[in-house]
Parts: C-alpha cells; sequence; structure tokens
C-alpha cells in the first residue's frame, strides 16, 4: 500500500524530531536520492511504489552513485547535501527517513534491497540482522 504524502512525512518528522514537516521532507529527499542511486531494477521499483509519488519520483530519478557507498559514507554525503547538518544529525535524517521506508517494505523485500547495499545498512533501516 502506498504511503500518504502527509503520513509519510510525519512519520519522518516523528522519528527525526523535526519541528516542523518541511524539514522532514528536505530530509526525506535527499536521503531518498542517495538511496535510489544505490538501488537497480524491480527492488527499486518495488520500493518507490510504497512511496508518495514525489517521493517514488526522487528514488527512481536518482543522481548517479560513482561507487556504492558505505553507510558512514552515505551518511556523510546526507551532511554534505543538506545546510547546516553534521555527521551526527545526518545519522539521524537518514535513520529517521530510512526507517519509515523499511516500515513500508514486506520482509523478503526489505532483504533484497540490503542485499544490493554493502553491510551495514541493515542498521541504517533500524532493522539489525543477525550476523
Amino acid at each position: 500500500m502506498t504511503l500518504r504524502w502527509e503520513t509519510f512525512v510525519e512519520r519522518v518528522r516523528e522519528r527525526g524530531e523535526y519541528r516542523s514537516p518541511e524539514e522532514a521532507d528536505r530530509a526525506a529527499r535527499v536521503v531518498l536520492a542517495l538511496l535510489g542511486a544505490h538501488l537497480v531494477g524491480e527492488d527499486r521499483a518495488q520500493v518507490a511504489a510504497g512511496l508518495p509519488e514525489s517521493y517514488a519520483l526522487i528514488l527512481l530519478n536518482p543522481l548517479q552513485a560513482a561507487e556504492p557507498l558505505d553507510p558512514q559514507r552515505f551518511v556523510r554525503a546526507t551532511a554534505a547535501w543538506i545546510e547546516g547538518a553534521t555527521e551526527q544529525t545526518a545519522g539521524w535524517d537518514v535513520s529517521a527517513v530510512l526507517s519509515v521506508v523499511a516500515d513500508s517494505l514486506d520482509e523478503d523485500l526489505m532483504r533484497r534491497v540490503l542485499l544490493q547495499l554493502p553491510p551495514g545498512y541493515d542498521l541504517l533501516f533500524g532493522r539489525p540482522q543477525a550476523a
């Protein structure tokens, strides 16, 4: 089921403890653009299908990543794109957005998404995997 924009933003706002929906929206746009650069094929399309249309389009039309970013570099890249962000606040942004995304995925799709990403993203999605 596709989440409505207001519902998605409100969940990100709550998890990220943002003061406004605009802050949550900005974080969502940056994180989803970076995530989209790391996912391919049918899995990316299925993740997008559960997102509000404006976010789905961001995920489906990302900047191309030269190489997969490990979780720490993903957080640093997020910090670089959000004005005034630090690595610590960007880590919060990434986790707030990706945990809402993870809630919209079934277990099988979540597993396939994690297989496309470098090790460690399970923590960013709030879905720690057993070693």
